[in-house]
């Protein structure tokens, strides 16, 4: 783990070195420092990041920078992160579709080819950290919309992306950082 911190500190006090990295297993354990938190992975367990393909409900391994944050305002408050926020618009979504210009980016729904909508009725996308894989640039195919987002009250398996209950993903997010990432790990 690349962190040194105290337990009994609260997360933003926590003495950090730069370049956090939390990590998801293929068990379903989540580590934050210190702390070990219960997660959801991809239907299709875990696979190498050179064979994700789209729709295949794989989770990458590899180790993925975090981007930014989105969260719907209508469900809560921005949540506590020195990482950059955005909220959700009901019109928002992202682009699926691997022979599509936009494959792996942010979309204004209605749109054209296969997305998802980020605004969603299930409450999963409430609360969204999203990572960078295969987006700089995007490989048309090798898989798309990796987030780590909300996960059901069963922690029943997502698509491919890593799943946390609330309070764990709020906790993640008050000790991430510009430059930290989630390695996903076999």
């Amino acid at each position: 783990m690349n962190q040194t911190c105290t337990a009994s500190e609260p997360p933003e006090k926590q003495i950090r070195r730069p370049g956090l990295i939390f990590n998801a297993d293929s068990t379903g354990r989540f580590s934050a420092g210190t702390q070990e938190m219960r997660c959801a992975i991809g239907r299709s367990g875990m696979v190498a990041a050179a064979d994700k393909r789209e729709g295949d409900g794989a989770s990458p391994i590899g180790t993925w920078p975090i981007r930014h944050v989105l969260y719907r305002p209508d469900k809560g408050q921005a949540p506590r992160t020195a990482l950059p926020v955005r909220p959700i618009a009901p019109d928002d979504g992202w682009c699926d579709a691997p022979d599509d210009p936009a494959y792996n980016r942010p979309v204004k729904r209605p749109y054209g080819a296969s997305h998802e909508a980020l605004w969603r009725e299930d409450d999963l996308y409430d609360l969204v950290v999203v990572l960078g894989h295969n987006d700089d640039p995007p490989v048309p195919g090798l898989g798309s919309a990796i987030f780590l987002h909300l996960a059901r009250p069963d922690y029943e398996p997502t698509e491919g992306c890593i799943a946390l209950s609330r309070p764990d993903l709020e906790a993640v997010l008050a000790m991430a950082r510009p430059g930290d990432a989630l390695e996903i790990a076999a």
